[in-house]
């Protein structure tokens, strides 16, 4: 991976009494956040999830941190701290515990049990230890103290971690909502405290860094679905994250108030609001759930489907509704919600499923259109605010692309936080709290780590490439059989084309100069296969950039005769 620190190289062995932070992701990305804190000798991990694959990494279905950096040391970890269940934070979960399956993991009720029901599906039973607001614990080296913070799920948590070298405050992800729904605001009373105590490094959200002002409340999107849901005069699909347990709620109460029935599509939705609900984080109003299988009894006015595919995931409920692959369809009179933001680089696959579903019939109503969806993230407004209740010593912006982390270390300059005091950093960039000042000392190899299929790692950026030269310029097979005596061309060269408009026949031009270039090659000594199959690739990649404008993939055979 990139960084913004080219000139440097591993950093030195960590001096002692002095914190180290690294971010294996999150950094320049929007998912697959993981920190890992080193102090005494020993390792704390902030986080474990998934970043989504874009259109330019076909196949790939997941992309994971990078766990180079401590897989030769998993027995130094005392434990991974999980801020609150969305998959960018704890879905990476899985892999990291099949390293070592009893690294303890530590978070909130609703967190443990979304991760635990992960696990379950891959046979994993792990250790945990369930934190509340407002307690702290001693993991090893660390001390710990959560705080409450207010996020598009329930139970999300900051961590202030306490070492000889100082305090990390690490929000994860939050918001300044002062109506949440559930009530449960950022605790901004315990943000004072710390920052009373001294919070020697800041690592804060950026995801809204860019954003002006303050964002709206949850609740004002529950008079839209009302409007909407008055508007609809058949079925209503409504498209969220499956661990969005506060829209779940509205679509439910809004459901419940305009004599409608809601049935949960997609395993993960299922899964996650069932948690929800048996934990009372969810509250089902009677009568208003039923059974998928059952909608087929009820008039296409009573009809609200709750499903994933929010961001465009190829294989999510609404992106196979859209394609009319799945056993629910909609049409003319229909109302389809996507209840979410786009998430950056989703943004051409939900085009794609509004597209799709608007040529359906159906009525699309989007952020882009209407009030249904609030961001979790806190805007410029409220970062500025806590900028000035905390008074940090040192500043590390993290979760945003670079564009995000630059916009908010801006913030903290604004609010008296001295540049130089503020680390922009990429992932593996590696910075070191030493007196009391951050600062970067080196870097870690910290690239993708691709799933596909069952396969974890094992696909390379360099197979990933063919991928997209196969799926973007097509496909040359060039067969050749050469006398092994003088290297004359005896059978051939015979080309195979895949991916290309143009006819077969267009290929005649280049085998006269396929032919000679080979025989010249013979003549002037070369007689190994691989060497004369350069040969074919150069010829054949020169022509069909100039000729075609493409740069397909070339696949040569060379046999001696």
């Amino acid at each position: 991976m990139s960084h913004p620190h080219p000139e440097l190289t591993l950093p030195p062995v960590l001096a002692e009494g002095a914190l180290r932070v690294v971010a294996l992701g999150g950094l320049g990305e929007i998912g697959r956040n993981m920190a890992v804190l080193e102090y005494a000798g020993r390792l704390l991990v902030i986080d474990c999830g998934v970043l989504f694959p874009e259109d330019n990494q076909p196949g790939v279905d997941l992309i994971l941190p990078d766990f180079d950096y401590i897989k030769d040391r998993l027995d130094d970890i005392e434990a991974v701290i999980l801020t609150h269940g969305h998959e960018d934070h704890i879905g990476a979960v899985p892999y990291l515990l099949r390293l070592r399956a009893d690294i303890p993991l530590v978070g909130s009720q609703l967190t443990l049990a979304f991760v635990e029901a992960k696990l379950k599906e891959h046979r994993i039973t792990p250790v945990t230890l369930a934190v509340k607001e407002g307690q702290t614990e001693q993991l090893g080296a660390f001390g710990c103290e959560f705080v409450a913070v207010n996020h598009s799920i329930p139970d999300a948590l900051a961590v202030a971690v306490t070492t000889g070298a100082g305090t990390v405050l690490h929000t994860g992800d939050f918001k300044m909502d002062q109506l949440p729904l559930d009530g449960r605001v950022t605790d901004l009373r315990a943000f004072a405290r710390l920052g009373t105590a001294g919070v020697d490094l800041f690592m804060v959200d950026s995801t809204n860094a860019e954003v002006p002002g303050f964002l709206a409340s949850e609740r004002e999107i529950g008079p839209v679905l009302d409007t909407v849901f008055a508007d609809s005069p058949q079925r209503i699909v409504v498209a969220s994250f499956a661990s969005h347990v506060h829209r779940v709620q509205q679509v439910l109460d809004a459901a419940h108030r305009h004599g409608r029935r809601v049935a949960f599509v997609g395993r993960s939705m299922v899964r996650n609001m069932t948690i929800a609900a048996d934990l009372g984080y969810l509250t089902v109003p009677d009568g208003v759930l039923i059974d998928q299988k059952k909608l087929d009894t009820l008039p296409d006015d009573e009809i609200v489907l709750m499903c994933t595919g929010s961001q465009g995931e190829p294989m999510a409920a609404l992106s196979r509704i859209a394609n009319n692959d799945h056993k629910i369809a909609v049409g003319p009179g229909d109302t389809v919600i996507l209840a979410s933001s786009l998430i950056p680089g989703n943004e051409n696959a939900v085009y794609r499923v509004i597209n799709g579903l608007t040529r359906l019939g159906a009525r699309v109503v989007h952020s882009g259109n209407a009030k249904v969806h609030v961001s979790g993230h806190a805007s410029a407004g409220e970062l500025l605010y806590v900028y000035n209740i905390l008074k940090p010593r040192n500043v590390m912006p993290v979760h945003g692309e670079v564009r995000h982390l630059v916009a908010n270390g801006a913030i903290a300059v604004a609010t008296g936080v001295p540049a130089e005091r503020v680390v922009l950093a990429e992932d593996g960039v590696v910075i070191d709290l030493i007196d009391g000042k951050a600062s970067v000392v080196g870097v870690v190899p910290c690239g993708y780590v691709y799933v596909d299929g069952s396969s974890v790692g094992e696909l390379t950026d360099a197979e990933l490439k063919d991928r997209v030269i196969l799926s973007e310029e097509g496909f040359l097979s060039i067969f050749v059989v050469v006398s092994s005596a003088d290297g004359t061309v005896l059978v051939g060269p015979q080309i195979h084309a895949r991916g290309f408009a143009e006819d077969d026949a267009v290929f005649g031009d280049i085998l006269p100069e396929l032919t000679a270039a080979l025989e010249e090659a013979a003549r002037a000594g070369t007689s190994d296969t691989h060497q004369l199959q350069q040969v074919v690739r150069r010829v054949v990649g020169r022509w069909a950039s100039n000729r075609l404008r493409r740069r397909p993939m070339i696949i040569p055979v060379v046999v001696e005769a």
